[in-house]
């Protein structure tokens, strides 16, 4: 038995237990896939991350839920950034690598007005796939009727890293209804049944932001609901491009989490590239405690 620490950072908002939050685990190199996993199961977070050498990047990350390996997570990623950069392990460094699952991609590290750090993210270009289920029984799956899913734009899988399936919903009161039974989810996502399920609305309670959203777990990564998504947020952003608002350049606020008292931000800009898109996240983190798991 050894003793490991665990960081516990909120990414997407700058007030502790705001936000979403992940564990880093700093000196990673030495553990193994399974360590890796079992410290992501004890301390619980939808990701536990792990920054680890790389011969391809300035960095490589590994990021597990309680269940699972994921190719990409947004929050974590933020909440690793964030970790390095204030303990001065990327000393003056703004403008690095990471090596994921889902590609090398590019990061940048800046201060805002308010002198506050802000990581910028670029995400892998996004690819969205047809769903063909049934919309009734998806909208039961997270406690909606299928009235309350808006007809006029498409249901559709979507990744700029990780798989969602993305669900336009009508209004925005309709998401305090939402309950989840993510047991559900494989067997109505027959395409995609390891997917998680992202339903979208284009009101909001912050008159700035552009959408709002919540973010429902696969049942194969051992939690339930995600409070503040990069990912899913990343790929909204593409979907708001696409099928929304047809302009080259886009700057988009998501606000998630306030369903479950953890009112996030996430700022996505979209830049159409002939006939794909390039997504990039912004957000900030904020350190909370430190955690000692027993592996």
């Amino acid at each position: 038995m050894g003793k490991v620490k665990v960081y516990h950072y909120d990414a997407f908002s700058n007030e502790p237990n705001m936000g979403n939050p992940a564990g880093v685990v700093l000196d990673g190199d030495q553990l193994t896939e399974k360590e890796m996993q079992e410290i992501a199961l004890k301390v619980g977070f939808n990701e536990t991350a792990f920054p680890l050498k790389s011969d391809k990047a300035d960095v490589r990350i590994r990021y597990f839920t309680p269940g699972h390996e994921m190719n990409l997570c947004g929050h974590a990623t933020m909440a690793t950034i964030y970790a390095l950069k204030t303990k001065e392990l990327l000393k003056e460094k703004s403008e690095l690598t990471i090596e994921t699952k889902a590609g090398i991609l590019p990061i940048r590290i800046n201060r805002n007005s308010q002198n506050e750090i802000e990581i910028t993210m670029k995400q892998a270009s996004p690819q969205f796939k047809e769903f063909h289920g049934s919309i009734e029984e998806l909208a039961f799956s997270i406690g909606l009727k299928k009235d309350d899913i808006e007809p006029n734009l498409p249901i559709l899988y979507g990744s700029t890293g990780a798989w969602t399936l993305l669900i336009p919903i009508k209004t925005l009161i309709a998401f305090k209804r939402m309950k989840p039974n993510n047991k559900l989810f494989p067997s109505i996502l027959k395409e995609m049944p390891r997917a998680s399920v992202h339903p979208f609305c284009l009101e909001t309670y912050d008159s700035n932001a552009h959408m709002h959203a919540r973010h429902f777990s696969s049942p194969f990564s051992g939690t339930i609901e995600d409070p503040v998504t990069g990912t899913a947020s990343g790929v909204m952003g593409a979907y708001y491009a696409k099928y929304i608002a047809d302009n080259n350049i886009l700057n988009l606020l998501i606000e998630q989490g306030q369903e479950i008292g953890r009112d996030g931000r996430v700022k996505v800009s979209v830049m159409k590239n002939k006939d794909s898109y390039e997504v990039e996240i912004t957000g900030k983190a904020v350190f909370v405690k430190e955690i000692e798991v027993h592996i």
